[in-house]
């Protein structure tokens, strides 16, 4: 059985990755945008994206169905899953529940001559070892003679609007040959950047795993040289200045990695590597480091307060200007300063109230009135990085603690008593 030409497709999973895919092939194609959440769909039919990766405008005026009821894909002849893979907040370990529950709801509406083509991260072998298995036993037909496998990674970076679907490189591999340009001819469609073919599925996994563990590594690499130079009386961001007129080092930025990529899929190639027989030490050194980054912070901040003072936390979410609340390595920094007894208030600009009570069990403030202690940049959101020094200072009147810890303040001089730390 060869792989069928599609005519109507389904993306299921419509977070970041998916909705804008789904909205993009319903240019193209006949398209089923599947999400279990009901709440979800119900915003995406009203025009919404909470996410705001999409423009309402544009959730609006696609063509593209959203549908909570898997049944509602029956008849698609390629099905793109853009599900999350976390991991287990306890163990660390790869948690494929949303892959496999996607494999199940897709397994009963296989066909021959469909295409499974999954777009979540996963370590090199998951989608033929974890996925067709699955497949296998919920549809009846068997991988790689009635129906067919295809992988072509993500590259979404949420709230970027340069690096968008339209303008990057989009990897595609199939089970086979065949497979791989029917993909291409998709994927190419959406992109104008071109897409290319991997040699197959699991170099295709491997290529993406990567991807972000390395990022991992270099941010985890200034997150320990950041530790060392504080102790010299140096900061990070001066040092960097300097460092950086070298045309080939590396301009990466401390930081608390969170998300839904670079602060998980390290964890994935880890645990692929333990499987075969290899300890895997630059990869996890480096989640050690960045893991403990938001406790060093909090140490670092408490040591210039007074006991019980007030804080006011500016940001939650997991990057700048998105509202995504995802694995906030901002949350750390939160109870390390209230475990050495100081009470946080924290506001952020895009986050979600009511996500943030349900993540966290955080009560974000309405607005940005109050008298505190110190004051903590904890996320670069545009609206905090306008800040001026007579509005930082209005926030404590009798002077206190400015703790930029993202450098979004370095071009401001801050008068006495107003006291200024950075990492």
């Amino acid at each position: 059985m060869a792989p069928s030409i599609p005519r109507q497709l389904s993306v299921i999973g419509l977070g970041y990755v998916g909705l804008p895919l789904a909205i993009a092939l319903a240019r193209h194609y006949t398209v089923v945008g599947y999400d279990l959440s009901e709440r979800r769909v119900a915003s995406l039919r009203s025009g919404h994206d909470w996410t705001h990766e999409v423009a309402d405008a544009d959730v609006a005026a696609s063509k593209c169905r959203y549908e909570s009821k898997a049944a509602t894909m029956a008849g698609s002849d390629l099905f793109i899953v853009a599900v999350p893979t976390p991991v287990h907040e306890d163990s660390r370990k790869p948690d494929f529940g949303p892959v496999i529950g996607a494999c199940e709801a897709v397994g009963p509406l296989l066909k021959p001559g469909n295409i499974v083509c999954f777009e979540s991260t996963v370590y090199p072998g998951a989608t033929e070892e974890i996925c067709a298995p699955i497949l296998e036993k919920m549809s009846g037909l068997k991988c790689g003679k009635d129906f067919w496998l295809g992988y072509s990674p993500e590259r979404m970076n949420p709230g970027d609007p340069v690096h968008t679907l339209a303008n990057i490189v989009k990897v595609v591999a199939g089970q086979t040959p065949e497979v791989g340009k029917v993909l291409a001819d998709v994927y190419g469609k959406v992109t104008k950047a071109g897409v290319f073919m991997a040699r197959d599925i699991a170099t295709a996994e491997a290529a993406k795993v990567i991807e972000n563990a390395q990022r991992d590594i270099n941010i985890a690499f200034i997150n320990e040289v950041t530790q060392i130079f504080n102790r010299l009386g140096l900061s990070i961001y001066d040092v960097l200045d300097a460092a950086n007129t070298k045309w080939n080092f590396l301009n990466f930025r401390p930081g608390l990695v969170g998300g839904h990529c670079i602060g998980v899929d390290p964890y994935y190639l880890a645990d692929r590597a333990i499987q075969v027989g290899y300890d895997p030490t630059v990869v996890l050194a480096g989640r050690r480091t960045n893991d403990g980054m938001g406790a060093w912070l909090a140490e670092s901040v408490s040591k210039l307060l007074q006991p019980k003072s007030r804080v006011l936390m500016l940001g939650l979410t997991f990057k700048e200007n998105v509202p995504d609340l995802r694995n906030s390595g901002v949350a750390s920094v939160i109870a390390g300063l209230k475990s050495a007894g100081h009470t946080v208030s924290v506001h952020d600009a895009f986050a979600d109230r009511g996500e943030a009570k349900h993540e966290y069990g955080i009560d974000l403030l309405p607005d940005l009135n109050g008298t505190f202690d110190a004051v903590v940049a904890a996320v670069a959101h545009k609206p905090y990085v306008e800040f001026t020094p007579a509005r930082l200072a209005a926030f404590m009147p009798k002077g206190g603690l400015v703790a930029d810890i993202k450098g979004i303040w370095r071009q401001h001089t801050f008068a006495a008593p107003l006291q200024i730390w950075r990492p």
